[in-house]
């Protein structure tokens, strides 16, 4: 039951996710790539399966073997090394966007077309 509430989740966030980076709006797109990476985040931690086990510690009456059930530590490492990847991905887009507003004193991408000019020959189609 909490694996479907979970899977329409990530679909929304997903679809949310396209629909804002598909947008002409820059700060849209950094939001779309945030979202992004927190629907890819939510996939990890739900692939990693939703049940209350034990923590993965050996301990001294168990030998050296883990005892089942226990929980996988792997998509956990997973989600705390891409939360981290994805913080610094998202302040170096928002710096960049915060340039280029400066620069070109425009949000929308189409008005950021200052290296292509109007009249310019198409580019080479064979090299």
């Amino acid at each position: 039951m909490i694996e479907t509430a979970y899977a329409l989740l990530i679909g929304v966030f997903f679809a949310t996710a396209v629909y804002l980076i598909l947008s002409k709006a820059v700060i849209r797109m950094l939001l779309g790539v945030a979202v992004l990476g927190n629907a890819v985040n939510l996939l990890i931690f739900t692939a990693g399966r939703l049940t209350r086990e034990a923590p993965p510690i050996v301990t001294a009456e168990s030998g050296e073997r883990l005892v089942a059930p226990y929980a996988n530590p792997l998509p956990q490492a997973l989600i705390l090394t891409a939360i981290v990847i994805g913080f610094a991905m998202f302040t170096f887009l928002l710096v960049l966007g915060y340039r280029a507003y400066q620069e070109l004193d425009a949000d929308n991408t189409d008005t950021m077309r200052l290296t292509e000019p109007e009249k310019a020959p198409p580019p080479p189609t064979t090299y």
